[in-house]
């Protein structure tokens, strides 16, 4: 009944071959750069870092700042370093954000924080994001770790954003927009961004980079808010409902708010409110998102900035960094089907 949710956890996927292709030779040097800057002669870092790191991320941030940089025709060598920090910050972010939301798994395997604890990952996370830095300062390019920077303080306002609307149940779509613009997006509008500035490209191909990653990230971001209640635990990486159980407001919450009774209205405020979950009150939760079409709406908006995303590349010419750019878009919206 409604959304049917597939994930192969088997990579590369159908979409987003083309694009791992054309990267492939530079993702080997994205790789060994974060395995070499993950070394600390305090053992716990390497440890914590590579638990999450190795543990199968399709790395599609590093990836776009690979594939932007290739759509601009750029011919150095800093894409790499500025990959692998997008990366780590999104690997910090990760390490961050479990702790906050005490999460018990990340992409299928335990999450760091239940192996080392929350110290040890809010710490690492920080190890991480000075990595970064640095790798930005060595690249040598003021517009790029403007970039970077300012995505990394946004980043820093979702996530308390989204703790200030946490449980809240009156959350509106706009405020639940803004806060995965802030969260999700702008590190991939960020790592899109990198390229052509590197490539020192004209501010309109800057900007249309910035605006398919942008739009990229927003259409990811409310898939997974779809696959949450509709995903298989294996292929998800993390368990079907967590973000019922935690609590969290998604826009298929949001849709199902506003359009359900007083009774219904009732349910969601009992559930995610006062955390009063009974073991079948996520199958309720299910069932009441497909009778108002939340899980249909939100796949549709995915859609919706799916395709600004590729309009944005309309500004290039045709070649094979275009076309696998516009095949990620595909890969990011059809993973619900």
């Amino acid at each position: 009944m409604g959304v049917v949710i597939s994930l192969e956890e088997n990579t590369p996927e159908p979409g987003i071959e083309p694009l791992v292709a054309l990267v492939s030779a530079d993702m080997e040097r994205v790789n060994q750069t974060i395995l070499s800057r993950t070394a600390s002669d305090v053992s716990m870092i390497p440890e914590v870092a590579n638990h999450l790191i190795s543990s199968g991320g399709k790395r599609l941030r590093p990836m776009l700042t690979l594939a932007t940089a290739g759509l601009c025709n750029y011919r150095g060598a800093g894409h790499v370093k500025l990959a692998a920090s997008v990366e780590f910050m999104h690997t910090a972010t990760l390490l961050h954000d479990d702790v906050v939301d005490e999460s018990d798994m990340r992409r299928g395997k335990l999450a760091a924080r239940m192996l080392w604890g929350n110290e040890a990952s809010v710490l690492v996370g920080d190890f991480l994001l000075g990595q970064a830095f640095k790798m930005m300062v060595e690249v040598g390019s003021l517009p790029c770790l403007d970039v970077l920077a300012a995505a990394a303080a946004v980043i820093a306002e979702g996530e308390v954003m989204q703790l200030s609307a946490a449980k809240d149940t009156e959350t509106s779509e706009d405020d639940y927009l803004a806060v995965i613009r802030a969260k999700t997006a702008a590190l991939f509008g960020a790592a899109a961004e990198v390229g052509p500035l590197l490539a020192g490209r004209p501010k309109a191909e800057i900007a249309a980079c910035r605006g398919y990653g942008l739009n990229l990230g927003v259409a990811f971001q409310l898939i997974d808010d779809a696959l949450d209640y509709g995903g298989a635990s294996a292929k998800l990486g993390k368990n079907v409902g967590d973000d019922f159980r935690e609590g969290k407001i998604t826009l298929p919450v949001v849709l199902s708010f506003r359009r359900g009774t007083a009774e219904q209205r009732d349910f969601w405020r009992r559930t995610l409110e006062r955390g009063e979950i009974a073991d079948s009150d996520l199958e309720i939760a299910i069932a009441t998102m497909h009778k108002h079409r939340a899980l249909e709406d939100t796949v549709e908006r995915a859609r919706h900035y799916g395709a600004m995303a590729r309009d944005a590349l309309e500004l290039f010419p045709a070649s094979p960094w275009k076309f696998a750019l516009g095949n990620v878009v595909d890969f990011c919206v059809s993973r619900a089907f």
